[in-house]
């Protein structure tokens, strides 16, 4: 149980998982809109949700040549409190508003050129 809640804290304790979690509030996305969003290299955002979904506060599903991540619906008390407190926390910040302005216009059809 601990070592369940230290993967989850430290999963929360970075700014630009953060910032994926709130933009999957949203809606479900696959790594290149969250990279176009947030401005930041492929593999840096491959590597935040590896670690967002070993904490399984996100979940991945296969859909051809995409993984659509999305909020974990995962039963386990803990996660499930985590992600209802998460859609009320941090919703006034200039940031996450910033990301979710962008998300319309990152589709992953555009951005990867391929549908």
């Amino acid at each position: 149980m601990i070592k369940n809640l230290e993967k989850i804290y430290k999963a929360l304790a970075d700014r630009n998982r953060l910032r994926i979690l709130k933009m999957l509030e949203v809606r479900p996305l696959c790594v290149c809109e969250i990279t176009h969003v947030m401005g930041i290299a492929q593999p840096s955002v491959s590597r935040h949700l590896a670690i967002l979904r070993d904490a399984e506060l996100v979940g991945g599903i296969k859909n051809g040549q995409w993984t659509s991540y999305s909020l974990s619906a995962s039963t386990d008390d803990t996660v499930a409190t985590i992600i209802t407190s998460l859609r009320r926390w941090g919703n006034d910040d200039p940031q996450v508003a910033a990301d979710r302005a962008q998300l319309p216009g990152a589709r992953r059809e555009i951005l990867c050129g391929k549908a």
